[in-house]
């Protein structure tokens, strides 16, 4: 099963970094360039603990939708999603952050299994998993934008 780890050190305080990333807001404009939308459950403000977004996306061509909830959380510190329907068999996505005297350390652990049994396994080695690491790293790289300017207070008014 892949996993893709990534570490950001982001110079603001773990507080906004946390919230931002549990922004639904920040996420459709991080996503802006798979046409990322959330259409049911929690779609707009901060998701929070046992809170589901369902998240209709163009990847590959093609519109899917995605619905993930939050299965772990502690303010500021860290929060679990995991899907619940979408085109993976399944995906567990952890989001970590640890506190310097001078920013934020957001660690992410994201662990999927593609359908398709052997036809996914392939399919994760040719491309999928330098997709979704993109993915993650367009989103991290907004997430460090607004933290680290005044735009954070677009986001969380």
């Amino acid at each position: 099963m892949p996993k893709i780890e990534l570490n950001t050190f982001i110079k603001a305080d773990r507080k906004i970094v946390f919230d931002l990333s549990r922004s639904i807001d920040l996420h459709k404009i991080s996503t802006k360039h798979t046409n990322e939308e959330a259409t049911d459950g929690i779609t707009s403000g901060l998701i929070r603990l046992n809170q589901s977004v369902t998240w209709r996306a163009k990847h590959f061509g093609v519109y899917q939708k995605l619905t993930s909830k939050i299965t772990e959380f502690e303010d500021s510190k860290y929060f679990v999603d995991e899907m619940t329907k979408g085109a993976f068999k399944r995906f567990k996505h952890q989001h970590i952050f640890n506190d310097y005297t001078n920013g934020t350390e957001m660690i992410d652990i994201f662990e999927y299994e593609s359908p398709l049994g052997i036809l996914g396994k392939i399919a994760d080695k040719i491309f999928l998993k330098k997709y979704m690491t993109d993915l993650l790293e367009k989103r991290n790289k907004s997430i460090k934008e607004f933290a680290e300017s005044d735009k954070w207070k677009q986001i969380l008014r």
